[in-house]
């Protein structure tokens, strides 16, 4: 049996489903947690109660936990188009262009994510005179408070795309097609990692298995994937899996690599991470 870990979010029960209910041959029985990312983020950094063998972390958290973790090439979560959002209320005019965030309040889901990285780096070349009190919340609850005037702005991320005009909040950016331009590369948001001490090769193939019967029988998952989805509407939840899971949920590929590279080299640069030896993100047979 092997420990994982990863989140309720559809993305991820939609590619583990099949694993989880015992439908790939060969693979070994899981027993699953399911946390939020931010909570992964800081198991697989040692705070883990449980000893987790696989886990789904953000790729801004990787640079703590290569020596004991290696990177997966399947199974999480990059892509084009799919990127966090910077969000407004809309109420203030002065608050419609990124310099205007200068010395504001800003809500965050983790200081420990991609998400952050992506939005420190944009900051970075867009808010010459630096951010304000950066605000640690809830991602469920970031858009309320912007919505409320708690906060100025809010980064938010998965379903918040879908649902933020609800709330009556306006886009300020979109930092995934800020990246794209930026760096020509797709934005990686989940990783999956796995005990360099375990056989990493067969663990890869059948993760990769998963996603493969996953969208072989898109409906066979459904059931589990509502069951976890915290109350979200079905299309949202549709939706959510037809953007986070995709052929880079299969195999990161060249550029799924150099796009994670890309980010962590960047945030190394801006004094957000620690720096990373490149070899540490390659899977360990080469591949």
């Amino acid at each position: 049996m092997l420990k994982i870990a990863y989140s309720p979010c559809p993305n991820d029960t939609f590619v583990f489903h099949a694993w989880a209910h015992g439908l790939i041959p060969g693979a070994p029985e899981l027993d699953i947690s399911y946390a939020d990312i931010d909570v992964t983020n800081y198991w697989a950094a040692g705070e883990d109660p449980r000893s987790h063998d696989i886990l789904k972390i953000s790729y801004a958290a990787l640079p703590w936990v290569l020596e004991e973790y290696a990177l997966l090439p399947c199974g999480g979560a990059l892509g084009r188009g799919c990127g966090p959002l910077v969000l407004t209320s809309g109420r203030e005019s002065a608050a419609a262009e990124p310099s205007q965030l200068s010395g504001r309040r800003v809500a965050v889901p983790s200081e420990r994510s991609t998400a952050y990285l992506l939005f420190r780096l944009w900051a970075a070349q867009q808010i010459p005179g630096g951010l304000g009190e950066i605000v640690v919340m809830p991602f469920h609850e970031i858009m309320p408070a912007v919505r409320d005037g708690h906060v100025d702005a809010g980064l938010v991320i998965h379903e918040a795309r879908f649902t933020y005009p609800s709330y009556g909040l306006q886009l300020m950016t979109d930092l995934g097609s800020w990246w794209e331009q930026d760096t020509g590369l797709p934005i990686p948001l989940g990783a999956i990692i796995a005990r360099r001490s375990l056989d990493l090769t067969r663990i890869t193939s059948w993760i990769r298995a998963s996603v493969e019967q996953a969208w072989n029988d898109p409906l066979a998952s459904q059931e589990y994937v509502m069951q976890h989805a915290q109350e979200m509407d079905p299309d949202v939840a549709k939706s959510h899996i037809q953007l986070y899971v995709n052929a880079y949920t299969k195999d990161l590929g060249q550029d799924g690599h150099a796009a994670v590279a890309a980010l962590l080299q960047r945030a190394a640069a801006e004094g957000l991470v620690p720096p990373v030896a490149p070899e540490l993100l390659q899977f360990p047979d080469g591949n």
